[in-house]
C-alpha cells in the first residue's frame, strides 16, 4: 500500500515537470520565432505608413521610383519611374524599402554598459585598443 502512495506522489511530481517543460518550450518558440516576426511586421507597417510624396522607394518586384501621389482610400501609391517619367500604381503592401534618407531627431547618446552593468571603456586616442 505504501508503494501505491509513493507512485501516485511521483506521478504528480512528474506531471508538474512535464507542464514546466511544455511551458519552457512554448516560451522558447515564442521568443525565437513569433516575437521577431511580429516586430518585423510592425516595422514594415510603420515604414509603409510613413511614406511621403517625393520619397524614392523600391517595390518587392525591384522597381525603383519616386512617390508622386498617395491614395489613402484605396491604399495605393503612384510611382514615377524611368527617363520618360512613366507613372505606375502600386498597392502599399508592395513596397519593399524606402531609399530616401530622412532626418531623424538627434537623441542623447546613452552610455553603453557591459554584460555585468559596468560602463564600457570608450575607444579614444589616449586609450587605443591594441590589435
Amino acid at each position: 500500500m505504501n508503494l501505491n502512495l509513493l507512485s501516485a506522489a511521483n506521478s504528480g511530481g512528474s506531471m508538474w515537470t512535464l507542464i514546466i517543460i511544455y511551458v519552457v518550450i512554448f516560451a522558447g518558440i515564442y521568443f525565437i520565432l513569433i516575437r521577431p516576426k511580429s516586430k518585423k511586421t510592425k516595422a514594415e507597417q510603420e515604414l509603409r505608413n510613413s511614406l511621403e510624396i517625393g520619397d524614392e522607394i523600391t517595390t518587392i518586384g525591384g522597381i525603383v521610383g519616386r512617390v508622386i501621389a498617395i491614395r489613402e482610400e484605396a491604399d495605393e501609391i503612384v510611382l514615377e519611374t524611368g527617363a520618360e517619367k512613366t507613372k505606375m500604381v502600386f498597392k502599399r503592401w508592395a513596397i519593399s524599402t524606402v531609399n530616401t534618407e530622412k532626418e531623424k531627431p538627434v537623441t542623447e547618446k546613452k552610455a553603453s554598459k557591459g554584460f555585468f552593468g559596468r560602463k564600457k571603456k570608450e575607444n579614444t586616442e589616449e586609450n587605443p585598443v591594441e590589435k
